[in-house]
């Protein structure tokens, strides 16, 4: 894992909010969120911050695939060949997020939260993560231990925490 999001992943939520908030404001960035297994859990945690609707406007909770595809665009070949939980996925759902909402970044979680619906090749806890514009998002794969309640908490987490790097490092885009 990155030392930057290494660092931010055990930060309170609220102080990854305002960070987050702070940062776009500095980047004059919008942000959205393309959601399934965190519920807006992700969306809940940006508007935590007061004065959130300065950037941001619009988040999606697309939990079937069906939603993936009308709201966000992911076609249904891409979903039937790799799984909702894919990077394929998670990558189509950000550039779909971004979009239709406008906004500059964005970030996508599509997972295996539990207790069931886990498989070998994707147990319950594996998330797929992905973050940034609509061109050029990026993504990558998270293993989380514990029941359904902490696997969605770490996913919006490192969620946020990625949203801060990326603009801490790179401004406006990556």
């Amino acid at each position: 894992m990155e030392p930057n999001v290494e660092s931010l992943k055990n930060l309170d939520l609220s102080l990854l909010a305002q960070q987050l908030g702070k940062l776009c404001r500095q980047h004059g960035v919008e942000v959205t969120t393309a959601e399934s297994c965190t519920g807006g859990g992700i969306a809940e945690a940006i508007t935590s911050a007061a004065g959130s609707s300065d950037y941001f406007s619009a988040g999606y909770v697309t939990y079937s695939n069906a939603a993936k595809t009308r709201m966000l665009g992911v076609q249904e070949s891409t979903l039937e060949a790799c799984g909702a939980v894919s990077e394929a996925v998670v990558k189509a759902m950000v550039s779909g997020a971004c979009e239709a909402s406008g906004a500059a970044i964005g970030v996508a979680v599509s997972g295996v939260a539990g207790p069931g619906g886990g498989s070998d090749e994707k147990p319950v806890g594996t998330v797929w993560l992905a973050w940034g514009s609509a061109n050029a998002p990026q993504a990558k794969c998270l293993h989380f231990p514990g029941d359904r309640q902490a696997v969605r908490e770490q996913a919006v987490r490192q969620a946020m925490a990625r949203l801060v790097v990326l603009l801490d490092a790179h401004g406006e885009t990556a």
